[in-house]
């Protein structure tokens, strides 16, 4: 069973002792990879990728439609059969085989054992749900209207009783990445002052802007983890992108997104509602995850000994 119902159904996890004997062969693997396109292909369909709420996709993370298409099987699988993989970044030869190369896993242990790190203490944490997506009201508090990040869209409550509802409701975020864009005026409201260094000691598996950055994590050891990892955290925060707009101050109706009033405790249910569903899915990726880059910290270990 995987995070997403369209996800392959490929085992993910293989045991590290015998690598070499875990191969695959042509015709599995093609069939595989044109299954990644099928599923990939809708999401970067030029109507998705110009939609003002998911061009953030596009825009805020860097990896781009074609690298996203790209079918990787991941360090813990060899292609049988798969020239046109030898010259590829990151992988090498294994005899008549093909996979990710011993010499790019050791170039990018730091980035594994960091990932690695962050993902297994977010996942420890308890999950908190209390922040009401106040995140994006903090990054137009006590703006002016043509300043605003999404200028083109009008505040839904105008611009004092979306200051008004900042200072009524509180700012509790956990995420750097999303504190560091909240405005000048909104960061001493704020319960913490998160830095880059202790990211690994605030993300908590509620927030969904670290939910969403699993999609980040996946294309940031690309080719290491399999492409289903990327898939799916990429159609995760498509989802959580949706929620994360439709709970922010503007008024996105012209697009067809209904809002999520968090103004109103309803609102605020409802956001906490879609909260802990997606951060149960989130929870079971990133678990996997960690699972996965375990087993190839073995991998290098091993090929290191």
């Amino acid at each position: 069973e995987t995070s997403n119902p369209h996800a392959l159904s490929l085992p993910r996890i293989f045991p590290v002792s015998g690598i070499a004997e875990h191969v695959m062969p042509r015709a599995l693997w093609s069939e595989l990879r044109e299954r990644h396109h099928g599923l990939v292909d809708p999401l970067i369909s030029p109507d998705r990728m110009s939609n003002p709420v998911e061009s953030f996709l596009w825009t805020y993370y860097s990896y781009r439609p074609r690298e996203v298409r790209r079918w990787h099987p991941g360090a813990l699988i060899h292609l049988e059969d798969a020239p046109e993989y030898k010259n590829r970044r990151g992988y090498g030869e294994y005899g008549p085989n093909v996979g990710v190369s011993q010499n790019f896993l050791e170039q990018r242990k730091s980035a594994i054992d960091f990932i690695y790190d962050l993902l297994s203490k977010t996942a420890a944490r308890p999950a908190f749900h209390g922040c009401f997506g106040m995140h994006e009201w903090a990054m137009v508090y006590q703006t002016e209207p043509e300043s605003i990040r999404h200028s083109k869209f009008s505040l839904r409550l105008g611009v004092e009783t979306t200051n008004a509802l900042v200072e009524e409701l509180g700012l509790k975020c956990s995420h750097y990445d999303a504190f560091r864009f909240f405005t000048p005026p909104a960061r001493p409201l704020n319960l913490i002052h998160p830095v880059r260094e202790d990211q690994p000691l605030n993300e908590q598996p509620g927030c969904i802007h670290a939910n969403m950055d699993l999609y980040k994590w996946t294309y940031k050891l690309a080719p290491i983890l399999p492409s289903d990892f990327t898939f799916t955290a990429l159609n995760l925060a498509r989802e959580l992108r949706e929620i994360d707009m439709r709970a922010s101050p503007y008024d996105l109706s012209e697009l067809g997104y209904q809002a999520i009033k968090v103004e109103s405790s309803e609102g605020r249910t409802e956001y906490v509602r879609y909260q802990k569903e997606f951060a149960q899915r989130a929870q079971k990726l990133r678990l996997e995850m960690v699972a996965y880059l375990g087993k190839v910290q073995q991998l290098t270990a091993n090929g290191n000994q």
